[in-house]
């Protein structure tokens, strides 16, 4: 992957700039910088290796070289989209499943609220990151890394992780996947904050019908069953009518057995 093969790859779709990095920090910090310098909509900030992308609860992201996707996208919300930028997660999660599922028949979930699972473990995560001007948004930051070779699998994680080569058993062309998942975007996008929308997020959502437990970041857990996905993207547990994504981790309850009489 280089600039030259982006730029042809993605030549048919309406990006309004392209940066190609060898190696970065962090893509969403290049792509919140590019917002200030007036950087136009769908501008795509794509790296070969990061060494310090972000995830949730200030979680690192690395990319080793020539093994994942690992981008960031500018976008300049329009004024229906800025009511609903809290389902910018959801459309890129929404974006990438569809493209796994069309292209390469892959069944995949979302992981409430940011991860791509499939087979059960982590393909992908999403970070929305925001640039305001007092208090109006100027644009916002999708990114979003995606394992594709053996190498990006991280280790020593607190949730099992896969790549797209090892669901496959073949290798994969990151530029194709990229292109997929770019276009799935574009067709998307129109939808953010519809009924339609919502239900495809929910339609494909992990552990639904499963009890669970949520960890916020102030050290409280939750319990529940989830029922589903709300309106504004909150998360509906049948303990909790609306959890609010930004401050939550989410995975199966541990469930323990004792045996009597033995």
């Amino acid at each position: 992957m280089n600039i030259e093969t982006l730029q042809t790859a993605l030549q048919d779709l309406p990006l309004g700039g392209l940066r190609y990095l060898e190696e970065v920090g962090s893509t969403n910090d290049i792509a919140l910088k590019w917002i200030e310098g007036e950087g136009r909509d769908f501008s795509l900030v794509i790296a070969n290796s990061q060494s310090s992308g972000r995830g949730r609860n200030g979680r690192i992201w690395q990319t080793p070289p020539d093994s994942a996707l690992a981008l960031s996208l500018l976008l300049l919300p329009k004024s229906r989209e800025k009511k609903n930028i809290s389902l910018f997660t959801g459309l890129g999660a929404l974006a990438l499943v569809n493209t796994l599922t069309e292209k390469y028949a892959l069944k995949a979930e979302i992981k409430w609220p940011n991860d791509v699972l499939v087979n059960g473990k982590k393909l992908a995560g999403i970070l929305v990151e925001s640039s305001w001007l007092g208090e109006e948004i100027q644009g916002i930051v999708l990114g979003i890394g995606i394992n594709i070779c053996k190498e990006a699998v991280p280790k020593n994680v607190d949730f099992p992780a896969t790549s797209l080569e090892d669901a496959l058993g073949k290798k994969v062309d990151r530029v194709e996947v990229l292109h997929g998942m770019l276009s799935k975007l574009i067709e998307l996008r129109p939808l953010l904050g519809s009924g339609e929308m919502v239900a495809a997020w929910d339609a494909n959502l992990a552990f639904r019908g499963k009890q669970v437990e949520v960890a916020r970041g102030d050290g409280q857990v939750i319990h529940g069953k989830i029922l589903g996905i709300n309106p504004d993207g909150s998360l509906h547990l049948d303990t909790l009518a609306s959890l609010h994504f930004g401050d939550v981790h989410l995975r199966p309850m541990r469930v323990s057995y004792s045996r009597k009489n033995e």
